[in-house]
């Protein structure tokens, strides 16, 4: 992810960014970021349907 860093700085505000966009995603699914970024992101795939290409652009365009 190109923009990890910038992700882990404005976690909170992305958390609720994304749990609006989402509703299905829990604070639990939301918690493995602190450095368990390849399973956050493959949790956030299945349970969006989305590839980890389009997770990532919907993290990027928050």
């Amino acid at each position: 992810m190109a923009n990890i860093n910038e992700l882990k700085g404005n976690w909170n505000e992305t958390k609720g960014k994304l749990k609006q966009k989402f509703a299905m995603l829990t604070d639990d699914d939301l918690l493995l970021v602190e450095g368990k970024h390849d399973e956050l992101m493959g949790r956030l795939q299945k349970k969006m349907g989305k590839t980890k290409e389009e997770v990532q652009k919907i993290i990027a365009d928050l």
